[in-house]
């Protein structure tokens, strides 16, 4: 059993003694904490009002048990709740926004399996709360800091099931989202939603963008994930077999949460997570020129591709999805996001939205009048290899990537040294990234080149020295 809190919220595995998993007695322990602290934050100038909080989940088998413990728990801080029920990642994000709340709540593990769940912690801006906003709620967590509502201040319930549909047409109403162009293309599209939410939103978007020919494959919200859910490509082999068997036109797979979006060519082969944001950035980039942002581990590709375009700058944030945008804010950048398939596009809201990129992709291709497989070919060929080096729990790991960094600055062949997070090594042909474990004494090594030989070459340099 396995409890992990981190940057990206509270995640465990169900079941086990409290502490060890994600317990009923720890959901209520940090819904309770979390809820205090957005007093803290939100209700500084105005003590006598009440705080809203909206909560989504997703569809995995624990979710409504998990959905209840939190509600009831925001009741009882005295905290009004406005209730998605199943929902995405994005679109809850959305529901704060637009739903004028001060915080939400998304009950999901992501791309885990089935066994996991987390309560992802949202602030006023449908944003990811910060590492120091995440290390404060784990302090009232443990500590007695901690006082509910009395029998005449419970929060109230509100349930709005349209979310997802309004998410939609908001995604359906943005200036470059062409529809006349997707309907007149007459695409055939296949859809894996492993069994979660994205059966809701996915088929449901593409038939208000125009794309009336859908083969749904684990569309049914059961929580029985068909599959490994993480959606890389050795868990796809059916949606790629589904693809050349119905002569798609393409496929698109998305996560439990469907904040990370894969495609598949019409041939059956991966168009590759790390180019949904390559391409989706290109389309945005040929309108509106602008800067992009990526993390350290993304690919080079998206630095190629916003080359092509003049005046406009690269930036790369450290891994976590709430660095990236802090930084998409610092540069103004106009479209960004993670190489994990996750598209940022601030001109809807800053979070990793499937749906937002389901969209542009489809625009971009029906406008391209390319297939899928020949639109990849135009994009810079770069492969990333993930290797790990096993350490002593004894050893300093920081005092070891340290001095790697050391070695590395000035090398001859080498462009540059980032110490934002962890180590990187950009080489003129590639790149190699060093990251510490924050559960195991382990460095994970991830390493970018044209072939999957040189990466590898690359690699191995930087784990000698190691």
């Amino acid at each position: 059993m396995s409890l992990i809190k981190s940057i990206s919220g509270i995640r465990g595995t169900i079941g086990g003694p409290a502490g060890e998993g994600l317990t009923p007695i720890d959901v209520v322990k940090f819904t309770s904490a979390f809820a205090t602290f957005l007093k803290t934050q939100s209700l500084k100038d105005q003590p006598s009002r009440r705080l809203k909080i909206a909560v989504g989940r997703d569809a995995r088998l624990s979710g409504a048990m998990v959905d209840r413990l939190v509600v009831g728990t925001l009741q009882g801080m005295g905290v009004d709740v406005l209730e998605t029920g199943l929902s995405t990642t994005p679109t809850t994000e959305m529901t704060v926004i637009d739903g004028h709340c001060d915080g939400g709540i998304i009950i999901t593990a992501s791309h885990n399996p089935k066994h996991w769940n987390a309560l992802k912690l949202l602030n006023a801006r449908g944003e990811f709360i910060s590492d120091a906003e995440g290390k404060e709620v784990l302090r009232l967590a443990e500590s007695a800091d901690i006082d509910y509502a009395d029998v005449d201040s419970l929060g109230s319930v509100t349930v709005e099931d349209d979310w997802i549909d309004r998410h939609i047409r908001r995604v359906v109403d943005l200036p470059l989202v062409d529809v006349d162009a997707i309907r007149r293309a007459g695409f055939r599209v296949a859809v894996d939603a492993v069994n979660s939410t994205g059966g809701l939103a996915i088929p449901r978007l593409l038939r208000c963008l125009g794309v009336d020919d859908i083969v749904e494959l684990n569309c049914e919200p059961t929580g029985h994930f068909a599959h490994n859910p993480e959606p890389i490509p050795q868990n796809l082999t059916q949606i790629s077999d589904c693809v050349r068997q119905n002569h798609c036109d393409l496929g698109i797979v998305v996560d439990p949460d469907v904040d990370r979006l894969a495609l598949v060519c019409e041939t059956g082969d991966m168009f590759g997570e790390e180019y949904t944001l390559v391409s989706v950035a290109d389309y945005v980039l040929s309108h509106t020129p602008g800067n992009t942002v990526s993390n350290l581990s993304s690919s080079r590709a998206l630095r190629d591709v916003t080359r092509r375009y003049a005046g406009c700058q690269y930036n790369a944030a450290a891994v976590g999805e709430v660095n990236v945008t802090t930084l998409m804010r610092q540069t103004h950048a106009v479209i960004g996001g993670e190489g994990n398939g996750g598209v940022i596009y601030p001109e809807l809201h800053y979070g990793r939205d499937a749906l937002v990129g389901v969209a542009l992709f489809l625009t971009l291709l029906a406008k391209s009048g390319r297939k899928v497989s020949e639109l990849r070919k135009t994009y810079p060929e770069y492969i990333i290899t993930k290797n790990r080096r096993d350490l002593t729990p004894d050893m300093d790991v920081d005092a070891l990537l340290a001095k790697v960094a050391k070695l590395y600055t000035g090398m001859a062949g080498v462009e540059k040294v980032t110490t934002i997070d962890g180590v990187k090594i950009d080489f003129a042909d590639g790149w190699v990234h060093l990251r510490k474990s924050n559960t195991e004494p382990i460095i994970r090594i991830y390493s970018e080149a044209a072939t999957e030989t040189r990466a590898n070459e690359l690699a191995r340099q930087v784990m000698q020295q190691i």
